[in-house]
């Protein structure tokens, strides 16, 4: 749907009106041009730890320029081990921050909390989140700010995250907290088609986000096998065709769709590489008026069916290695939402799911992580009532509604044969919205 008071913001006699009256001024974002260069400006790195080296060997590696408009700021503040050492934060950004381009990047990286020497070195690596997230709501313009937690150990596994967030496929994602950890890091021939011969299913493909994220892993290279429900069928065809995919119709609550899709699997393909559990309802209604009915068919669509695939696929040997799962929860279960006591329920849970399997899946050199989207722009959110919509659209640090394809950048980062090291995240696509951590 179009951003109607977005296009108007943006006109000539929009902008003297946006400036004179305080209203809100949704920026443009610079998302992913195939064409365009990865960083589109000067990258100033700074701090004393670990990761300094890294990263500079990267941005010589990415070709970053040397001058020009400063695209992004980054900070190693793995040296920071007490209260005091925090005051290099202010006086790395305190002059710079101000120099940042549209769309600019600000990355901080730190070392795990849980994984600090002592007491007052997490307390100091814990305060890098506060700064982060304040930063995000001051940048404006289009611009983002992202903690990244990296475990001694995993120096070499930070290409795909520090390739995600320096450029326009994070657009819509700011003020997130991402952990990266020690794994085997699998290098893709070429880095605009990581995915070239490997397997993705995507569930709830035939429209809305589900059909963006397969669009986007096959740009990168995959054979996507497109699911949903038989009464989408028509729908799925068309999906599947332009992409030429596979369409696969299935109803993932009946009884036998576990053993259906493990069969398909494994006749088909042998193993799937990728997994996105998209498919999702809605069926709101206050706790009071909603019936059982209503209440169960979410909590079994959302989450149990999630719960039944991934026991399949694991027991059976269904994923590839370095296989990759990403599930789709939402702000809502962060935040909670009048009259989704059932959604946000059963997207906590897939946050749960996440969580409680994660150290499971590393183990076996697998990988489990979500994206919770905010207000994202698709048919379900323009028929919301017009003051509903428009909350939704400017409560958040971008004072507008994400795309589709900002779900499915993510989701492309999360599946990446080079994220071996991203395990256990829940990443909010949700331009940081006001609502929720």
């Amino acid at each position: 749907m179009t951003d109607r008071y977005a296009n108007f913001a943006h006109s000539g006699a929009g902008k003297f009106f946006v400036r004179r009256l305080g209203l809100p001024d949704p920026p443009k974002l610079r998302r992913h041009d195939p064409d365009g260069p990865l960083i589109d400006g000067q990258v100033v790195v700074n701090g004393g730890g670990r990761l300094v080296e890294p990263v500079r060997k990267l941005l010589e590696k990415l070709g970053a320029p040397l001058e020009g408009p400063t695209a992004a700021l980054v900070f190693d503040a793995t040296a920071i081990v007490d209260t005091g050492g925090l005051r290099g934060l202010y006086d790395f950004f305190h002059p710079l921050i101000r120099t940042l381009r549209s769309s600019g990047r600000v990355i901080v990286l730190g070392t795990p909390p849980e994984l600090c020497a002592d007491a007052r070195e997490a307390t100091a690596q814990r305060a890098l989140e506060g700064f982060v997230r304040s930063v995000g709501k001051e940048l404006g313009r289009g611009g983002t700010a992202q903690l990244v937690y990296v475990s001694p150990g995993a120096e070499e596994a930070i290409e795909s995250t520090a390739r995600f967030l320096l450029s326009g496929r994070s657009a819509y994602v700011s003020g997130q907290v991402i952990r990266v950890g020690p794994a085997a890091v699998d290098v893709p021939e070429d880095w605009d088609q990581p995915l070239v011969g490997r397997t993705a299913i995507v569930t709830g493909a035939a429209r809305g986000i589900g059909a963006a994220i397969a669009e986007v892993l096959t740009r990168d290279g995959a054979h996507v096998v497109c699911l949903d429900v038989p009464a989408a069928g028509e729908d799925l065809t068309r999906v599947a065709n332009a992409l030429k995919g596979t369409a696969l119709q299935l109803d993932l609550t009946a009884e036998d769709a576990p053993r259906r899709l493990a069969d398909f699997i494994a006749t088909r393909h042998v193993h799937a590489d990728i997994f996105v559990h998209n498919a999702g309802i809605t069926r709101d209604k206050t706790l009071g008026r909603m019936d059982a009915a209503q209440w169960q068919s979410v909590l079994d669509v959302n989450l149990g069916s999630q719960e039944r695939i991934n026991e399949v696929l694991l027991a059976e040997n269904l994923l590839g290695g370095n296989g990759r799962i990403v599930a789709v929860s939402s702000v809502s279960g962060i935040a909670g939402n009048r009259g989704q006591t059932n959604y946000a329920t059963s997207k906590a849970g897939v946050i749960g799911l996440v969580q409680a399997h994660a150290p499971a899946f590393a183990a076996a050199g697998l990988t489990l992580n979500a994206v919770a989207p905010g207000f994202i722009e698709t048919k379900m959110t323009a028929a919301m009532p017009m003051f509903i919509r428009e909350a939704g659209r400017r409560m958040n640090s971008m004072s507008q509604g994400g795309l589709p394809v900002d779900v499915a950048e993510t989701i492309a980062w999360l599946a990446h044969p080079a994220s071996g090291g991203v395990n256990g995240n829940v990443i909010r696509v949700c331009g940081q919205s006001l609502l929720g951590a």
